[in-house]
C-alpha cells in the first residue's frame, strides 16, 4: 500500500507540471555516524584533537561558497541565549565536496577559505569537551551552501558571518555528534 502512495503522489506531481524535489544537500563523515558518539581523537578528551573528515553531496545549483558552523546547543553562555562555537569556517570554494581531516587552527584553506574565532577565541577547530558529569552534549555541524562568497576575514564573528549571509543561503545540511568524557 505504500508503494501505491508514493506513486500517486508522485503522478500528482507530474500532473502539475513539476517533478518529485531531488534528495535535499547531506553532510556525512566517516569519523561518526550521524547522532553518533564522537571518538576522542575529535575532542578535548586528547591534548591536540584534530578535526573530522567532513563530506557532502547533492549541492544546489549555483553554489559558490559554503560555510560551515560547528557548536554545543546545549551550553548557554554566560547565563545567556549563545552557545559555544567550535568551528567555523567560510568561503570554503563551491565546487569542494568535503574538508580533510585535521586541519591546522588558522590555515588557510584552499582559494580563500578562512577559518574565523571559535568561543575559546583561537581561529580553527575547537573539539567537543563537555564535563564526565551529565548528560552528553550534542555538537552540530551545519553546513550552509551560498550564491556568493562572504567578504569578510579571520576576525569575523559569528554574528558577522550570519549577518553577511542572510538572504543568499542555497541550501543546509545538518550533522550531529555526541560527547562527554
Amino acid at each position: 500500500m505504500m508503494g501505491a502512495v508514493l506513486a500517486v503522489g508522485c503522478a500528482q506531481a507530474q500532473d502539475k507540471g513539476k517533478a518529485p524535489a531531488g534528495p535535499g544537500m547531506t553532510l556525512t563523515t566517516s569519523a561518526f555516524s550521524d547522532g553518533g558518539e564522537i571518538a576522542g581523537k575529535y575532542t578535548q578528551s586528547v591534548a591536540d584533537p584534530v578535526s573530522p573528515k567532513l563530506e557532502w553531496t547533492h549541492v544546489p545549483a549555483n553554489t559558490v561558497s559554503f560555510v560551515l558552523i560547528m557548536h554545543d546547543p546545549d551550553v548557554a553562555r554566560n547565563k545567556s541565549t549563545m552557545d559555544m562555537l567550535h568551528w567555523l569556517i567560510f568561503n570554503i570554494p563551491g565546487t569542494a565536496r568535503s574538508l580533510p581531516e585535521g586541519i591546522a587552527a588558522g590555515a588557510a584553506g584552499p582559494e580563500g577559505t578562512v577559518q574565523a574565532k571559535n568561543g575559546a577565541d583561537v581561529n580553527g577547530y575547537r573539539g567537543p569537551g563537555a564535563p564526565a558529569v551529565g548528560p552528553y552534549h550534542h555538537y552540530t555541524f551545519e553546513l550552509f551552501a551560498l550564491d556568493m562568497k562572504l567578504d569578510l576575514g579571520a576576525d569575523a564573528s559569528r554574528a558577522d558571518v550570519l549577518k553577511a549571509m542572510d538572504g543568499h543561503i542555497l541550501g543546509k545540511a545538518v550533522l550531529e555528534g555526541r560527547f562527554h568524557r
